[in-house]
Formats: C-alpha cells, sequence, structure tokens
C-alpha cells in the first residue's frame, strides 16, 4: 500500500513547523512541533476539509442523521475487532459501515423502510452490539474504547493516519469529480433520471463516501461527536451563504475554525478533543444565528415605512 500518510506529512510538516512560534499556549504549539501530535492535526484538519464538502449534500438530502448512524456503525465495528481479535480496528470498521451504508441505501431506494427508520435500527442495533461484545467478550469499555466513543487523537498512529489520508483522497477526488451530479440528484432525482443521469449508482457512491469518511473521523471526534463536525459547520454555512458555491466557502471556513479552536481549548484546559470541537462548533451556530436573526433585523432599515 501506498504510503498516503507519509507523503502528506513531507508536505504539510514544514508549514506548520514555521507556524510553530507564533502559535498561542502553552501545550497547543506542540501540534505543530512533535511528531505524533502533528500527525493528529493534520488528520483532523484532513477530515474538515472532506467533511465540509460532504455535508453540504447530507443536508441537501436531508441524511443529516446518516453520518451519526453510521458513526455508531463504525464504533460496533471497533468494538467487534477489540472483542475477537478480528483486524484493525479502522479497516474492520471500514468494511462493516460500508456494508451498512450499502443496506440502508437498498432499504431507501427499494421503499422498504424510510431512510430515517433504516438508520435509527442500525444505529441502535450496532451501538448495542459493540457494546454487548466489549462487556462479554473484550473487557469493558477500556481507555482505548472510550478514545472511539468521544475522540482521542492520540489513538492516530502511523497506520490509521494512513488511512485517514487515503480514504479522504479518494473522498476528494470523489466529491470534485461529481459534485454536479450529486447536486443534481439531490435537487431533483427525477428530473436527473430521465436525463440519463444514474441516480441510482451516484447515491451508492455517495452513501460508501460518506460511510468510509464517517470511519476516518471517529478518531478525532468519537462515535458519538461524529454529527457535530459533519454537519454543523455546514447548517452554520447554510445562514449566511448566498449560492451554492459560497455554501462549501463558509462551511470550510467554520469547520476549521471549530477543529482549531477546540483543539487549542482542549489542549490549554486539558478537555477532551473531541468534546471541545463539538462545543465550539455549537457555540459558533448559536452566534452566527444570533447575529443573522436578532442582531442584524435590528440595525436593517425598516421594510414597512411608508
Amino acid at each position: 500500500m501506498i504510503d498516503v500518510g507519509e507523503i502528506v506529512l513531507k508536505l504539510v510538516v514544514p508549514f506548520l513547523e514555521a507556524l510553530a512560534p507564533i502559535i498561542p499556549g502553552e501545550i497547543f504549539p506542540y501540534f505543530f512541533t512533535m511528531e505524533m501530535l502533528q500527525r493528529s492535526l493534520i488528520a483532523a484538519l484532513i477530515v474538515t476539509l472532506v467533511s465540509g464538502f460532504l455535508g453540504i449534500f447530507l443536508l441537501i438530502r436531508n441524511l443529516a442523521l446518516l453520518g451519526d448512524g453510521l458513526a455508531h456503525v463504525s464504533f460496533g465495528g471497533v468494538a467487534l475487532s477489540i472483542a475477537f481479535g478480528l483486524a484493525s480496528e479502522l479497516h474492520f470498521a471500514l468494511f462493516l459501515s460500508i456494508i451498512s451504508a450499502i443496506i440502508i441505501y437498498e432499504l431507501q431506494v427499494r421503499e422498504i423502510l424510510s431512510g430515517d427508520a433504516s438508520i435509527a435500527i442500525f444505529l441502535t442495533g450496532m451501538l448495542a452490539l459493540g457494546l454487548v461484545s466489549l462487556r462479554i467478550w473484550g473487557g469493558g469499555v477500556t481507555t482505548d474504547v472510550e478514545g472511539y466513543l468521544f475522540g482521542n487523537l492520540l489513538l492516530i498512529d502511523k497506520e490509521s493516519f494512513n488511512m485517514i489520508c487515503i480514504v479522504s483522497v479518494i473522498s476528494l477526488i470523489f466529491l470534485f469529480v461529481s459534485y454536479k451530479i450529486l447536486l443534481i440528484t439531490s435537487i431533483d432525482p427525477l428530473a436527473a433520471q430521465v436525463q440519463g443521469i444514474p441516480v441510482r449508482m451516484t447515491g451508492l457512491a455517495f452513501s460508501i463516501i460518506t460511510a468510509a469518511t464517517v470511519v476516518s473521523m471517529v478518531q478525532v471526534m468519537g462515535a458519538l461527536l461524529v454529527t457535530a463536525l459533519l454537519v454543523t459547520p455546514s447548517a452554520t454555512s447554510q445562514l449566511v451563504s448566498t449560492s451554492f458555491r459560497s455554501s462549501f466557502m463558509w462551511s470550510q471556513f467554520f469547520g476549521f475554525s471549530s477543529v482549531l479552536l477546540g483543539l487549542y481549548y482542549s489542549a490549554e484546559l486539558e478537555a477532551g478533543s473531541g468534546a471541545m470541537i463539538a462545543l465550539v462548533s455549537a457555540i459558533i451556530f448559536g452566534c452566527v444565528a444570533i447575529i443573522q436573526f436578532v442582531v442584524r433585523p435590528l440595525f436593517s432599515p425598516s421594510q414597512n415605512l411608508n
């Protein structure tokens, strides 16, 4: 396997080390100088880049809960892997999440179950299976397992970093190449089908890419908090964007702001990285919503003046 992670490190590390002297804080600057923490920071930034694009399409397709459901499935895969020693935790979680994404999509397309119902079934079922397996055969919920639940950047070793980079590169290529088709099939799938666009295959590929991206985010955010980075920045961008293209730009801005501020405060306050990123993301959403719908109207000229 090509060591994509090593290539990414060689490209990005010089920039991180150049920024280190101006980074505030006592602990946070180590993310720019120590190899282990550099991997963690780069992984967080890469998954943020992908989730910023992916989240927009999830909102357009009304599939905001899909990321949350697949994150719980991925935790079930991690738990089963730990309990039975099946394989690398993330590799097995990736396999299980992709299979689940395909089944969820087929259940929805064939109108056997609604999207929300199938997601809910897999979400609770796989999470429960993982927890039960850990209790009976895996020695219970250890510190490492909690890291997969709530996020722990220290779990990102060379192997998982390489997988995160590979998944992110493939996801970005897919999104850039097919974003027009994704947009058309998301807004009006019937019209897209009439035009000969492979709506079903596009939706299936999108579900698989979403599953892979979610698995790559689990170590950064934790299975219980993935949606905070996958959906919240994109939802915040919709409050201020004036076009489809600008929503992508704003989503990236809010996503990177959430990650960098979240990592800074989690490092300086010794709090969990996933929880802090999720909290910062929610606070940013709240601030933007207040500015847009409360503060801004107060300073706008009245439209009802005669």
